[in-house]
């Protein structure tokens, strides 16, 4: 069982790397936020109904994969664990979201109305007033948090339960998948609902940012960056979110900012180009390493 869910973490960092996202017309994360889009409206009591939606819709979307899963294994093992990792992989995003920042990156010094433009894919804020050095702090932050988000938290759900039970394993990340898609959905002060599922994507986020704050200062070879991250980490309103960002902020020496909202000035200059290129390069290089002790731990 353990080789088995080995190989479906590597089956998720393999098409991570071919294929990067299912198109949306096939994505069960897209299905989902579609199906969640008409919860959005004027509700008596939108935080009961915030609640029941925190609590029902990851657990419906666990127990879908879970069973599936479990179907798949009862046939043969090696189906259970290609559906597994087929769960994991669309549970996760690595290289969609890097080759977005990259794309940011690369437009910030040739064409700024396309680089705001391309930063929606990445990060919700106004992106029309910003200089093309804001514009490549936004896009180093959010490859930074969406590492976090993206990656560590759904195979670190899969990893920790592999060993126990393969469907157990799929389940749990579709659940933090989940979780995470409802704070993207309804996770803002302007959505009366959207106090549970934020105040539970915060919870479930807490160990996941810390374990990718320490990923980026290991592939870094700067362990010792995470003291200094430590102060800068508190600056932004999220408890999780700052301490990826914190930590590449230290390690470029750069400052990342979103105006009007909180500075981790680990430095005196926003990135350059080369600064950029290098922090989206510590995310992809943690993001291996991510899941090379996700597949580790399935063995254990």
């Amino acid at each position: 069982m353990t080789l088995v869910a080995a190989g479906s973490v590597a089956l998720a960092a393999g098409l991570d790397s071919l294929v990067a996202e299912p198109p949306a017309a096939v994505h069960p994360v897209a299905w989902l936020g579609r199906a969640l889009g008409p919860l959005d409206r004027p509700w008596r009591r939108p935080r009961l109904v915030g609640a029941a939606t925190a609590l029902l819709v990851p657990l419906l979307a666990a127990g879908i994969v879970a069973t599936v899963v479990a179907i798949g294994a009862r046939a043969d093992p090696v189906v259970g664990g290609v559906l597994a990792g087929l769960a994991c992989f669309v549970s996760t995003s690595r290289r969609m979201l890097l080759d977005e920042a990259r794309a940011v990156v690369a437009a910030s010094e040739t064409d700024l109305p396309a680089a705001r433009a391309r930063l929606r894919s990445l990060a919700g804020r106004d992106a029309g007033a910003l200089s093309a050095a804001e514009l490549r702090s936004a896009a180093v932050e959010s490859a930074a948090e969406n590492l976090s988000d993206g990656l560590v938290a759904p195979l670190a759900g899969f990893a920790l339960l592999a060993p126990l039970s393969l469907p157990a394993a799929a389940g749990a990340a579709a659940w933090i998948k989940a979780v995470n898609t409802l704070d993207s959905t309804f996770g803002y002060r302007s959505v009366p609902m959207g106090w549970a599922p934020a105040r539970l994507d915060d919870l479930v986020m807490w160990v996941p940012a810390r374990a990718s704050a320490a990923l980026l200062a290991v592939v870094a070879g700067r362990p010792g960056v995470l003291r200094r991250a430590r102060p800068l980490a508190r600056r932004p309103t999220s408890p999780n979110a700052g301490w990826p960002m914190a930590t590449l902020a230290a390690v470029l020496d750069v400052r990342l900012t979103k105006p009007g909202a909180y500075d981790l000035s680990a430095g005196e200059r926003l990135p350059t180009p080369a600064d950029a290129e290098r922090g989206v390069a510590l995310v992809s290089r943690a993001g291996w390493l991510a899941f090379g002790v996700a597949g580790v731990t399935a063995l254990c």
